[in-house]
């Protein structure tokens, strides 16, 4: 398979779906698959069609993590080792990064940085029969970057939990713990994600991309520091014309134009 077939990309009304696509290798990030992601969501980046992003896979398991017969091959090789762990860390800060919202849609088992995928969007939905884990501690590698994305959305304890037992989460302690938003039947998940996706199209892209921005730099701040950013993302958020149209909108009970700008 070439690397353009391993990450397939659809676009329609504004929603972009990046599907992981080697389900016979079960969706691992190996170095191909990382740099087709990479590729994609730099493109993504830089098209204003797109207003949602909406990240799937294609067969019974969403990710396994990274591709454990090519980092075996290269044992040896702490500058290979280097390079796919930097790589991976690269595309889980692109998605944190992309000025348009992510959504995971989860069906299947996501482990290890599969697991670290889809906490490091924006939102997720998975399927009830979905589950996660974030096992290297029990093949002696500890799940460290996935640690990363981990522990910036669930609670400290149950993220100990997940690194150091290494056990299968279900889709209800998922979305119980905050990994996931909800937790659907299956039959209806993609109706799910995408009635979810429209409805974050419908809003203005420019006050997306500012909130989204906003909403991860502060969680890194302390508090007087964060309402001293949001303060000003707010008075230059104002001077904006969607913010203007939307208020405007707002007080003349009509649906808003937005500009995107």
């Amino acid at each position: 398979m070439s690397t353009e077939e391993m990450v397939t990309v659809a676009t329609e009304k504004g929603i972009t779906t990046l599907t992981l696509n080697q389900p016979d290798r079960r969706n691992s990030l190996s170095m191909a698959m990382l740099e087709a992601l990479s590729r994609e969501l730099e493109v993504i980046a830089e098209n204003t069609e797109t207003r949602v992003v909406v990240l799937a896979a294609a067969g019974p398991v969403f990710c396994a993590g990274h591709d454990l017969r090519e980092v075996s091959g290269q044992f040896d090789s702490h500058e290979f080792q280097l390079k796919l762990f930097n790589l991976c860390s690269k595309v889980m800060q692109q998605i944190v990064n992309l000025p348009r919202p992510v959504i995971a849609r989860v069906a299947g088992v996501a482990t290890a940085a599969g697991c670290q995928l889809v906490a490091s969007c924006d939102l997720a939905v998975a399927a009830d029969t979905a589950r996660f884990a974030t096992p290297g501690v029990n093949i002696g590698l500890f799940c460290s970057t996935p640690m990363v994305a981990l522990s910036r959305n669930v609670s400290r304890k149950h993220a100990m939990e997940m690194l150091l037992t290494g056990e299968m989460v279900g889709a209800e302690k998922a979305e119980r713990i905050g990994l996931v938003n909800q937790v659907v039947d299956e039959q209806v998940l993609d109706e799910t994600v995408y009635r979810l996706a429209s409805t974050i199209a419908g809003k203005s892209g420019y006050t997306l991309k500012i909130g989204k921005e906003a909403f991860y730099r502060q969680l890194e701040m302390g508090l007087a520091e964060a309402y001293d950013y949001t303060s000003v993302v707010m008075a230059e958020n104002m001077q904006a014309a969607d913010a203007q149209e939307g208020i405007c909108a707002f007080l003349e009970k009509r649906k808003p134009d937005w500009k995107d700008e």
